[in-house]
């Protein structure tokens, strides 16, 4: 069983990792100062309880030593100021990083090819735009278990992939024709509502080659775990003989 992230092919899978470790780093820091304090607290104070118990004049001297040193804690202005200013600086040490990738997420570049996913119950279809007065059009079933070859991955193979030129800025067009599905692809950063009636917009730069997998991320029905989504990342001369392929094939 995989516990971490997927290996990433894009930028913004970079960005989202990175950031996922850095918020970590944050989080081991804060859990083990906080787990020290109380710990700490506990064992120095839980004395009073002792006393009771015991009533020996050695804890009642030790008590009465802590109180001196505690007194002044409980209001301490200084003290006040730095616990307020450190959660404060750990707040925007995470947000300054965090609007930056949801910024690179978001960032639109002038695209050298359009794809538009469409949403059904249970299967996905795909549309190249972008080529003179014809389309690449087709649909993407689950390949069944009794279909699957060796070497083939259970619940995520499918019957037609979508083939994607590597290095090339790609606009991805997502709706959907009945309920609300998602478009998901892991390692690409990618989770795109595909919503009957509008069109949501994600830009795409995959950095190797390769096959990737995802799944629709939003339940739609009895058989929403049935409609895998997996493109193959392919050199641009090995791309446009397929598109070239898939016209004629029209």
């Amino acid at each position: 069983m995989k516990l971490n992230f997927q290996d990433s092919a894009t930028s913004v899978m970079e960005g989202i990792i990175d950031f996922h470790h850095d918020v970590q780093f944050y989080l081991i820091i804060i859990v083990t100062f906080v787990a020290w304090m109380l710990f700490s607290i506990v064992y120095e104070f839980g004395v009073k309880m002792y006393i009771e118990k015991h009533n020996k004049i050695e804890d009642v001297l030790h008590a009465r030593k802590l109180a001196l040193v505690t007194k002044n804690v409980t209001h301490g202005m200084i003290l006040e100021i730095i616990w307020t200013l450190i959660p404060v600086g750990v707040l925007i040490a995470i947000a300054i990083p965090s609007f930056a990738l949801l910024y690179s997420i978001d960032e639109i570049i002038d695209p050298s090819l359009t794809i538009k996913v469409t949403g059904h119950q249970w299967y996905w279809s795909y549309e190249y735009t972008d080529y003179e007065n014809e389309k690449i059009m087709f649909d993407s079933y689950l390949v069944t278990e009794d279909d699957l070859k060796l070497g083939d991955l259970r619940l995520l193979e499918v019957d037609r992939k979508v083939w994607l030129p590597v290095h090339t800025y790609v606009r991805v067009l997502i709706t959907a024709v009945d309920v609300i599905h998602a478009w998901a692809i892991p390692a690409f950063g990618i989770k795109m509502d595909a919503l009957p009636g509008r069109l949501n917009q994600v830009s795409l730069y995959v950095k190797r080659e390769g096959v990737f997998y995802g799944q629709c991320s939003e339940i739609c029905g009895v058989n929403h775990g049935f409609m895998p989504i997996a493109v193959k990342v392919v050199p641009l001369d090995v791309f446009e003989i397929w598109a070239a392929a898939q016209l004629n094939k029209e």
